[in-house]
């Protein structure tokens, strides 16, 4: 899996058990390559206009298109980038065509946003180089939370509260590091006041007024103090899964999108990407490990507190975290709460 996500941020392709050749078209390194198939997400085909064929109505599946000619890269690209389309508005016919290899697609999809790339194949392109082997399989083993392990842990005073502890952890073939800030003093019988917190470099560092994660980072942290003085303690999971799971470069693909008008679901759509990628599954590990089994969850997202559930954490209360908007955001917690189910007013 390290190999194969390192292949597609090169460029390279991927001999996919079960599919064959698949070369990612945003990052392609063989400029010669032409094919007859391209694989592209559910999404994608429907800004594309082919939901109306069978095998482009299934919902967030992979689809598998032909066109009357084969495709060079340059088409292809055109094909799997939304932000081209006003530059090549006249693309096509393509037809969907059924895939035989279900399973081998989908993970080709998944690594490709763990890659952080457009999910967008040429299929058995010829002069395609040599290809790293990868399979579904594979997948599943380095998904799994349970290969989650603590890496380490030291004091950190931090501004909200100088009684701190910094707990990393990571897995064995993956490159991102997720941490918890323990904020007061853990102990056994009180439930935590917890935040899940994806990394955001925009707002958490820069000020990014686009989103409300900055202000949700510093009010989440000065809750957990207030905690912590008051005899309990705070946890802050975070969580290295930029811009809801698809990645830094895709995150500004999609705001590139929304300067055109699309709210930010939309935005993700047209990129071909999930709305929401983002591995609750291992926040639940996390909190695991840190012997923690009952929780005060401070989120607006419901979701959030199915997911830990279902995952073992029992969320003894939802805390509300719901703080002011500004012009630039506005429109953003509006699409949150009418289209995502976020409890903001």
């Amino acid at each position: 899996m390290a190999q194969a996500i390192d292949a597609l941020r090169h460029g390279w392709p991927l001999a996919m058990e079960g599919a064959g050749i698949l070369l990612p078209i945003e990052t392609a390194m063989a400029r010669e390559a032409t094919c007859g198939h391209l694989l592209i997400s559910a999404a994608r085909a429907t800004t594309l206009k082919l939901a109306n064929q069978r095998d482009a109505a299934v919902p967030h599946a992979p689809v598998m298109i032909r066109g009357a000619e084969p495709f060079d890269l340059d088409l292809a690209v055109a094909v799997a980038d939304p932000a081209l389309d006003l530059a090549n508005p006249l693309k096509g016919p393509f037809k969907a065509e059924p895939i035989a290899w279900q399973e081998a697609a989908e993970a080709a999809m998944e690594l490709a946003r763990i890659a952080g790339i457009l999910p967008a194949f040429m299929i058995a392109p010829d002069h395609a180089g040599e290809a790293q082997p990868v399979s579904p399989g594979d997948l599943a083993q380095w998904s799994d939370p349970d290969r989650l392990r603590i890496a380490t842990r030291a004091k950190l005073p931090v501004t909200a509260d100088d009684d701190s502890e910094l707990v990393v952890f990571r897995k064995p073939d993956d490159m991102r590091e997720h941490c918890a800030l323990v904020i007061g003093r853990q102990m056994g019988g009180k439930a935590p006041l917890v935040r899940l917190h994806s990394e955001c470099l925009t707002g958490d560092i820069l000020g990014s007024l686009k989103c409300d994660c900055g202000p949700q980072l510093d009010a989440a942290l000065a809750a957990m103090a207030e905690e912590a003085a008051q005899g309990g303690y705070g946890v802050l999971l975070y969580m290295r899964q930029e811009g809801r799971g698809i990645g830094l470069i895709n995150k500004m693909r999609a705001y590139r999108l929304q300067d055109q008008g699309f709210d930010t679901i939309e935005a993700n759509e047209r990129l071909g990407l999930p709305d929401e990628a983002r591995d609750f599954a291992t926040a639940a590990r996390m909190l695991d490990l840190l012997g923690i089994g009952e929780i005060r969850l401070l989120t607006n997202n419901t979701k959030k507190v199915v997911a830990l559930e279902t995952h073992g954490i029992s969320i003894r209360e939802r805390v509300a975290h719901e703080l002011p908007s500004n012009p630039h955001n506005r429109r953003y917690l509006a699409t949150k709460r009418d289209r995502a189910g976020h409890l903001l007013t």
